[in-house]
């Protein structure tokens, strides 16, 4: 099972958000100073997330985000703010080894067939961001219908991977909730990462049985709660 430290910005800073919510920012300083942290303590990849993209913001933070791309040389999935094709072939062109299309996939999932066409489905990855059995867009403000039947229109539409973020637990550090993603898990022949309440190592080995491809970790990692060498111990 895959790893992937998260590195969230938000007005050029490395922030966490509790179910996304922007007014529960806490702030933990400069992106790149975060990011090799979690390399230094073994991590392989990155979750970037342009939380100003996904407020709207699309263009903001790119300077920044194209700086990680080239100083840490690791892989990088990128989501937040990808509103088009050519949003996304610019961050891919750019060194991006994988986008995350949110809103952009519910809205015109034709993209997702164009993407994968031009640049490989192994690099297009659909966000499966769900309250309850809801699929949340707009940078989680907006209902779009059931996460399922979203994640196989994704799947039919060429997608190479799927990002599931249980937003009601995402930020609390509580505890991942397992039955979506098995639900999820069995509905899909997809690379499944799950985002979202992931606190201790018996989450993650609790994902890792289901089958789950990989992890985002964000506030347990920031909050101490969980260190980076035991999540990547459990892992394994």
């Amino acid at each position: 099972m895959r790893v992937f430290p998260a590195v969230d910005i938000l007005g050029g800073q490395c922030v966490q958000l509790v179910q996304g919510k922007r007014e529960t920012a806490s702030a933990f300083g400069d992106p790149l100073k975060c990011a090799r942290r979690w390399l230094n303590e073994g991590a392989d990849t990155l979750h970037v997330v342009n939380l100003d993209g996904a407020f709207g913001e699309a263009g903001r933070n790119a300077d920044l985000i194209q700086t990680l791309i080239e100083k840490t040389g690791v892989e990088i999935q990128l989501g937040g703010g990808i509103r088009s094709f050519s949003d996304a072939e610019a961050w891919l062109a750019l060194g991006v080894e994988r986008v995350i299309l949110g809103t952009l996939a519910i809205r015109e999932p034709g993209v997702l067939t164009l993407l994968s066409r031009e640049f490989g489905s192994e690099r297009i990855m659909a966000g499966v961001d769900a309250r309850g059995s809801e699929i949340a867009i707009e940078g989680w403000q907006k209902g779009g219908g059931d996460y399922l039947e979203w994640a196989s229109k994704f799947e039919e539409h060429g997608a190479g991977s799927l990002l599931y973020t249980n937003v009601d637990v995402e930020g609390l550090c509580q505890g991942v909730l397992l039955d979506p993603v098995s639900r999820l898990l069995s509905r899909t022949r997809l690379p499944v990462t799950v985002a979202g309440g992931i606190t201790s190592t018996v989450d993650i080995t609790g994902l890792k049985r289901l089958g789950a491809y990989g992890v985002v970790l964000g506030s347990a990692l920031y909050s101490g709660k969980l260190r980076l060498s035991d999540a990547l111990e459990a892992s394994r």
